[in-house]
């Protein structure tokens, strides 16, 4: 069907909301705020968001009649990350508003899309090639030169699915780790870029083109996970702009209704390259929660549900650390720290490199 409505869903109704994780979490206990319903449809029963509403199917993503249920029994529905089954977005579309729609879910979901999307509207990237096997891929990096990345084209966040290929590696074995073993995947290779930090901006738009853009930050990371976000981000007032700009056009051009992050390059002569875009709160906008007059997640949520959008200006500067591991078990000592605002996401196991909770740490704006 197509996505016609353009009232405000009224409090009172119920956002369908595919995946069960922390941005969902969040993201729910924002629609709680502004009087709706959540109601999560997951493979897993245990995920953070599923500890914060009552309404959960716990499904597969291609169990139809599930899906079918679930459809009747919300009135929009949205996702908190974009690795869901682009023909999963694409049944549900077919019955009840899903936004962002399944064509940005496409787009996103795929590294070599997004960046053949990305140049189509004249939007600079890194350099980048397809590569589907071991064997393309010596051939392509003769051609492309080392050092490269080699990354899943699907699937792949925090660094996994990723291979970074000095001279005199052994190619075969990169395509190997990267692939899992098998002779034959979508990948993609991506030159390495000199650059002087990693910002990232965040952007709403509404079905009316009405759009609001959060202040680019810096994010710095550590074993390739987000470690801090740094707000507002080192550059000119010019590079801001640019940066801003980007995100306008890219949501443009999709023809967004939700919420888009985008990370990007500034490199060292202050060009700005994109990176990786996700339709849907990020990581990196964590810090929005105590430091803005409207959270990325309360934007999320008002965006989808066809309302106003609400302010993105920050009265605070801010420090948002990710607490990865036993980096949780440090707790206590953050609740007992002046201005610190902790937020823990409820999961039961602290494991290498897995995102329990973060911490942001405000400071007088500048």
């Amino acid at each position: 069907m197509t996505d016609s409505q353009k009232s405000p869903l009224p409090p009172g109704s119920t956002i369908g909301m595919l995946g069960g994780g922390q941005l969902g979490r969040m993201a729910a206990l924002s629609a709680a705020a502004l009087g709706y319903k959540v109601h999560v449809f997951s493979p897993e029963n245990d995920g953070p968001a599923a500890q914060v509403t009552s309404l959960n199917t716990v499904a597969a993503y291609d169990d139809w009649a599930a899906l079918e249920s679930f459809a009747s029994a919300v009135d929009i529905v949205t996702y908190e990350f974009e690795n869901v089954p682009s023909a999963t977005a694409a049944f549900l579309a077919e019955r009840l508003p899903v936004r962002p729609g399944p064509n940005v879910l496409h787009i996103c979901q795929n590294r070599l899309r997004e960046k053949d999307f990305c140049n189509s509207v004249s939007v600079p990237t890194t350099r980048y090639a397809p590569v589907e096997s071991a064997e393309n891929l010596i051939q392509v990096t003769d051609d492309f030169g080392l050092p490269c990345i080699l990354k899943t084209a699907e699937f792949g966040y925090d660094g996994k699915g990723q291979v970074f290929i000095s001279p005199g590696d052994d190619i075969a074995a990169a395509w190997n780790t990267m692939s899992g073993g098998r002779e034959s995947v979508p990948a993609i290779v991506e030159g390495v870029i000199d650059f002087r930090m990693e910002i990232s901006v965040i952007i709403a738009r509404t079905a009316g083109g009405t759009s609001e853009c959060y202040v680019p930050v810096e994010n710095r990371h550590k074993n390739h996970i987000l470690d801090e976000t740094h707000v507002p981000a080192g550059i000119s007032a010019g590079l801001a702009e640019q940066a801003e700009a980007t995100a306008r056009r890219l949501a443009e051009a999709m023809d967004l209704q939700g919420m888009l992050a985008i990370e990007m390059f500034v490199t060292r002569d202050d060009q700005i390259l994109v990176n990786e875009m996700a339709p849907r709160p990020h990581n990196s906008g964590h810090w929005t929660m105590d430091a803005c007059v409207t959270s990325q997640f309360e934007q999320f949520i008002r965006a989808a549900a066809g309302l106003p959008l609400g302010s993105p200006d920050r009265h605070s500067d801010a420090v948002m650390k990710n607490l990865i591991g036993d980096d949780v078990r440090d707790w206590k000592n953050i609740l007992s720290e002046p201005g610190a605002k902790l937020h823990l996401y409820g999961k039961a196991e602290a494991r290498p490199g897995r995102k329990m909770g973060h911490v942001n740490r405000m400071s007088p704006k500048t």
